[in-house]
């Protein structure tokens, strides 16, 4: 029985002769056991899937592309639109993206529950599109306002759906490394909103470029999603079962349609009502999964990310190194690490990678606190502020940033699975509200060594967590992932 179990729970691994006999033994399924033998079924070709999730990674540039596309232009934005001064004005051109965000986040699992994860996407391109287009062309402030919140729409829709789409196409061989694709796209998307930005005080108007050229790939995107593979998961949950086999033959290869569509039959109880109410995420069977998504987003922002990014160009300043070369560094310990996760993540696994992560990231903020307590002047204390600031990043890189965004398409049930999501990327979108209002105040209440060791804290706090809450999903099924966490009742 025991090599039974195994056997329906590993859906591409070898099956030995000795394993097949135990099998058939149990079950009468001769013909689909014979075929088993025949094909000594291994892992599918990983290049099937790459096209459709390197499309879908392009809402993830435009995420990272949009983070970063007021930074260096947002003086000559200010000038041009006669806020000059106005730090209000300022802080609401960069906010109001994130509040669009939320608000595109908050609708994301029933959109891409209700027309499906490419209709999603595109529907993710239109207001990019259409607010960058607002922005580009504005001549008043409330333009620009206008077209960031439309931008921050689709910046809010796009990660959730981008996340649950790689989770549901991708083999589970090679699921945590093109979840990591997410990852260094949204760094690309940083580095190209810095690169397009550097002409920005030379040339008059330049600013007006930056937003004009984050339409083409919002267009490849909507474009691109027309020839990309719907999710089998989806269309098997709206009964459209073969248009999902067809999709597992596009995605997987035809030698690994029935045993893919097998996996899928396992979760279907016949019991459970396709309408997923709001309730049921916060109580009853689903709730612990949803609690740890929640709580490794808050974690994730409350190690104090974001904020760092936002200090980073100070620090690097008081050590003698223009901004720009700042951002070339921060964006390259981003990247690199980012590398390293996509490299590392199907060997180590999620949960390791996660704990090395967030272990890296208190130690960081360790050195940040000895720097900010030394009473020295000297270049010592400059270099290890600067250094614990591009090792936070690093590796933040390696698993606390890449890691939540694949792990929890992964252990949410396919019923719940984008509505989970949509709730989890709110509380992100929240908290890094909430982070970026209150980090330069309570900077100033507190002082830099308070604040750091209160990120520190948090960094500890999400290694226990991790160590106590998160199971490991390396290489399983979605299939074997849920009926572990939620076994039939």
């Amino acid at each position: 029985m025991r090599g039974h179990r195994m056997g329906e729970f590993s859906m591409y691994k070898r099956v030995s002769s000795r394993d097949f006999t135990v099998a058939a033994d149990v079950e009468d399924n001769s013909v689909f056991s014979q075929s088993i033998l025949d094909q000594e079924i291994a892992n599918p070709s990983w290049r099937l899937s790459l096209p459709h999730v390197l499309a879908a990674t392009l809402s993830a540039f435009l995420f990272g592309y949009h983070l970063g596309v007021v930074n260096e232009p947002l003086e000559s934005i200010s000038l041009d639109l006669g806020f000059n001064g106005n730090t209000l004005a300022e802080g609401l051109v960069v906010s109001t993206c994130l509040g669009g965000a939320l608000i595109g986040s908050l609708f994301s699992g029933w959109i891409a529950d209700g027309i499906g994860r490419r209709r999603a996407f595109q529907l993710c391109a239109l207001p990019m599109i259409v607010g960058a287009s607002i922005s580009a062309t504005t001549e008043t402030l409330a333009g620009m306002l206008l077209g960031r919140l439309l931008v921050g729409t689709g910046m809010g829709l796009g990660p959730p759906v981008s996340s649950l789409y790689v989770t549901e196409v991708s083999p589970p061989f090679v699921r945590g490394t093109y979840g990591s694709f997410i990852q260094i796209a949204t760094c690309l998307g940083l580095m190209g909103a810095l690169f397009i930005g550097i002409p920005v005080r030379e040339i008059a108007g330049w600013w007006r470029i930056c937003f004009w050229v984050s339409t083409v790939p919002a267009g490849i995107l909507a474009l691109s999603m027309m020839f990309c593979a719907e999710s089998p998961h989806w269309l098997y949950k709206q009964g459209r079962t073969a248009e999902a086999e067809a999709e597992f033959e596009r995605l997987l290869g035809g030698a690994h349609v029935k045993f893919a569509m097998q996996e899928l039959s396992k979760l279907d109880r016949g019991d459970d009502s396709d309408v997923v109410h709001f309730s049921e995420l916060l109580y009853g069977r689903c709730f612990r999964v949803v609690f740890i998504g929640s709580t490794l987003f808050a974690l994730q922002q409350l190690s104090g990310i974001n904020a760092i990014f936002y200090f980073s160009s100070t620090v690097f300043k008081s050590a003698g190194v223009p901004s720009d070369l700042a951002n070339v560094f921060v964006g390259i310990a981003n990247l690199s690490g980012s590398v390293i996760a996509m490299v590392l993540m199907d060997k180590l696994g999620r949960k390791v990678l996660l704990l090395w992560s967030f272990s890296g990231m208190a130690v960081s903020m360790g050195l940040q606190v000895v720097a900010a307590s030394s009473n020295m002047l000297g270049s010592g204390t400059l270099y290890l502020s600067v250094g614990g600031m591009l090792m936070f990043v690093f590796t933040f890189a390696i698993g606390a940033g890449p890691v939540p965004g694949l792990l929890l398409p992964e252990i949410f049930p396919s019923r719940i699975r984008a509505k989970a999501m949509a709730v989890c990327m709110s509380v992100h979108w929240v908290i890094n509200f909430f982070v970026g209002l209150l980090f330069l105040r309570l900077l100033e209440q507190l002082g830099p060594r308070l604040l750091y060791t209160i990120f520190g804290t948090f960094c500890s706090m999400a290694v226990v967590f991790v160590k106590r809450n998160v199971m490991e999903t390396k290489g399983k099924s979605l299939q074997e992932i849920e009926i572990a966490l939620l076994p039939p009742e």
